[in-house]
């Protein structure tokens, strides 16, 4: 009965698990937007944001002060060991699912058409032509997800490895507690939102083929053999709109992590000087402050065009990124002008030519 009901409740989380994240989403725009109106009654609001959203340098205290509700910001190392896990874990559900409705068994049996039965919901009993259709369009989806979600993981894989090996934490770098709940909250939402169309599909079927194996019922399930070139083949039959975003996700992951090695660099190259922080240059350092803010932002842009654009869920996650990204670069910005007086004024907080 307790099963049953869990899984009623998961069935309920899939369903609605769109408008979920969307309204997730939304949320936390709004939020950092209020936060941005320069009015009076929004200021305390405004306050609290900027509280909640600091962290290193943009924290009050020191090494023999700790602020209040703050965690080590090393604790990033956090939200990139859930995500790989967890983006690992989608990207096998996905490729999974997405092989099986392209990839024919190995042998005859009632496996696959049960398959074909269950992506194209049914519809193959009205009309070949129809069937046809609504297949093509679930494997075109699931491959564009497996794609994004590959994205996704090369992301935060690179992330995890900068945290261990290009980022040197001060021992005395905060960050606030409500700042890493909702980092562990990004890192978990943002990759199924990424996947959020395919994913009722993709627990019915895993579900069904489990319930099948367990009951022994061979004759229902699929007996697909795996062969890596035809999985590399069913991806490099995407358009060429998804190699552009993965051009530009490139693109951007490149010089993030140029900018994260100068940044990783500041601390190692002077360690012996009193001086706690120092200016970076070099890379997008020389037009913008945040320019590893700005590559992120390129980042998911790429991830954009990659899942087709059609998604509203992929792009009020980019909304929110660029929202979260502005509102810290601008605070950065300000920090950065009243810490040195030479500090470069031709410098933008993070887009170039516009703030």
């Amino acid at each position: 009965m307790k099963s049953k009901t869990v899984m009623m409740a998961a069935g309920w989380v899939l369903q609605h698990l769109q408008i979920l994240l969307r309204i997730a989403w939304l949320l936390g725009i709004g939020s950092i937007l209020m936060a941005c109106v320069p009015l009076r009654p929004f200021l305390p609001f405004r306050g609290l944001m900027r509280h909640a959203a600091s962290r290193g340098k943009l924290m009050n205290g020191s090494s023999s002060t700790k602020p209040r509700w703050s965690v080590p910001q090393s604790y990033f190392l956090h939200f990139y060991l859930v995500s790989v896990i967890w983006t690992t874990f989608l990207l096998a559900c996905i490729s999974y699912f997405a092989y099986c409705t392209t990839v024919p068994p190995s042998s005859e049996s009632l496996g696959y058409s049960s398959v074909a039965s269950h992506i194209a919901g049914g519809v193959d009993s009205l009309s070949p032509a129809r069937s046809s259709s609504s297949l093509a369009k679930y494997r075109l989806q699931a491959w564009k997800t497996v794609l994004v979600l590959l994205l996704m993981e090369a992301q935060v894989v690179r992330r995890l490895y900068e945290t261990l090996y290009v980022f040197d934490y001060s021992p005395s770098a905060r960050m606030h507690f409500l700042g890493y709940l909702c980092g562990l909250f990004f890192y978990v939402a943002a990759p199924l939102s990424m996947c959020s169309l395919c994913c009722p599909d993709v627990f019915s079927y895993i579900v069904t083929q489990a319930i099948n194996s367990i009951l022994r019922q061979r004759a229902h399930i699929a007996d697909i053999e795996f062969r890596p070139l035809d999985f590399g083949i069913s991806l490099l039959k995407l358009g060429w709109w998804q190699w552009a975003g993965a051009l530009i996700f490139i693109w951007g992951s490149i010089h993030q992590h140029r900018c994260h090695k100068i940044l990783g660099l500041l601390r190692t190259e002077h360690q012996d000087e009193s001086t706690k922080y120092f200016i970076p240059y070099g890379d997008w350092f020389q037009i913008v402050s945040c320019p590893h803010y700005l590559a992120e932002i390129v980042i998911y842009a790429g991830i954009v065009v990659a899942s087709g654009g059609s998604d509203l869920t992929v792009w009020l996650l980019f909304g929110f990124v660029v929202a979260n990204l502005t509102f810290a670069a601008i605070e950065t910005h300000s920090w950065y002008l009243c810490k040195f007086d030479s500090y470069p004024r031709s410098r933008w907080s993070i887009i170039p030519y516009v703030c």
